[in-house]
């Protein structure tokens, strides 16, 4: 069962930059803490900062509290924070939306194989502001390849993984990025096609967005145009476009709201800022 808990510190006079400073430091190695599912932090009316932090146990949130960016981060609030500390409030769910069954949280990563991930990597950094978090397979290493892999993961014989890499663009799953050699490769699926056909972007800005896909070096199809059915309101759109090696991607925003049915069971996902 995951943990989840407030945390607020607030500045002693003229310490309100030196706070924040220390906060988004703490933020930054928090996220990396291999148990901690989020850490959300908001700026309060005079200078107060609101932690939101979720972590996938209790023995995920005890291994936080020994991590020395923890220890330090508390001693440091000693000097900057009022009362010497920040207060913490345990929070248990109410009304929890769970859409899924028993243990299953929600897609984690969505795998695209690319003709080169290089190449990839500057397309989605350029038209979206993705960030590399990691190689999962680094392009000098050794490859993946052999009856193993074409047994746990289907490839053809023959075929090598020669590249892996971890993308993150905002609020949403991850992208894993493949290449791959000396295997049969179909051309990039249609939206006719059977199987997952492309990835949809939430956007601000649909005409900013379209601009830097374009820039980036992805063409964009007819466009933009209104959303369907439920998700025909004022101020939404969508368009759909080809990233350089051909793969379906789609842009979208809905300011307007979506007029979900009485009977849905919850709400769309969006992905917030």
């Amino acid at each position: 069962m995951t943990r989840t808990m407030m945390a607020r510190a607030t500045p002693k006079a003229g310490r309100d930059a030196q706070l924040r400073t220390l906060v988004e430091d703490l933020a930054r190695n928090v996220r990396a803490e291999p148990g901690n599912i989020r850490f959300e932090v908001f700026g309060e009316e005079g200078g107060a900062m609101l932690m939101l932090e979720e972590y996938r146990d209790d023995a995920a949130f005890e291994a936080h509290l020994e991590k020395p960016h923890t220890k330090q981060f508390n001693a440091s609030l000693e000097d900057v924070a009022t009362g010497g500390g920040s207060q913490v409030t345990d929070l248990a769910g109410v009304a929890a939306d769970r859409p899924a069954a028993p243990g299953i949280l929600g897609i984690d990563h969505a795998g695209l194989t690319v003709p080169d991930i290089q190449d990839a990597t500057r397309f989605f950094a350029k038209a979206f502001g993705a960030v590399t978090l990691y190689d999962v397979l680094p392009e000098d290493g050794p490859d993946m390849s052999g009856k193993g892999p074409e047994a746990e993961l289907g490839l053809s014989p023959g075929t090598r993984i020669v590249h892996m890499r971890l993308l993150r663009i905002g609020n949403g799953p991850c992208l894993e990025l493949f290449r791959m050699e000396d295997g049969d490769q179909a051309d990039p699926a249609r939206l006719q096609d059977k199987g997952l056909t492309h990835i949809g972007l939430y956007v601000d800005n649909i005409d900013a967005a379209c601009a830097a896909f374009t820039e980036a070096g992805g063409k964009l199809l007819k466009g933009p145009h209104p959303l369907a059915n439920n998700d025909d309101q004022d101020g939404n759109a969508g368009i759909y476009g080809h990233a350089p090696w051909g793969m379906l991607i789609e842009l979208l925003t809905y300011p307007g709201g979506i007029d979900m049915p009485a009977d849905a069971p919850t709400i769309r996902w969006t992905p917030h800022p």
